[in-house]
């Protein structure tokens, strides 16, 4: 797919996409009028990649957890540096703070949507 076609289904801007790929985030092959040409794949990678920004995370540690995304796996470990690994720890306590979070909110909503839609009035179990 093209990347007009890729920002459509993403939901993100041509632009960062092309900067996405600047950070070898993600690759597009060139055709031969010079245009760029994405895998199928690249519709999720870039929906992770956009939580992952969106979590905090900057793109070179982004870069170097991709592959822990990819099946199958190919990690390596050799730029895993104590400052990284301790980042990458605190984010995913943040995110399953935030997941914990969410649920509750859902959870709330639900509860909400149910008692106002009469199929649990409040009181009742």
């Amino acid at each position: 797919m093209r990347i007009g076609e890729l920002s459509d289904r993403t939901g993100t801007s041509r632009r960062l996409l092309r900067y996405y790929e600047e950070q070898g985030l993600i690759a597009a092959r060139r055709c031969a009028n010079g245009y760029r040409q994405y895998d199928e794949r690249f519709v999720d990678r870039v929906v992770q990649i956009r939580g992952l920004l969106d979590a905090g995370l900057p793109t070179r540690i982004i870069k170097q957890i991709l592959p822990c995304l990819d099946k199958p796996r190919t990690i390596y470990f050799s730029d895993a540096t104590p400052e990284m690994l301790a980042t990458l720890e605190r984010e995913r306590d943040r995110m399953t703070e935030r997941i914990r979070c969410l649920s509750r909110n859902r959870d709330a909503i639900a509860e909400y949507l149910d008692a106002v839609r009469g199929e649990n009035p409040p009181g009742r179990a």
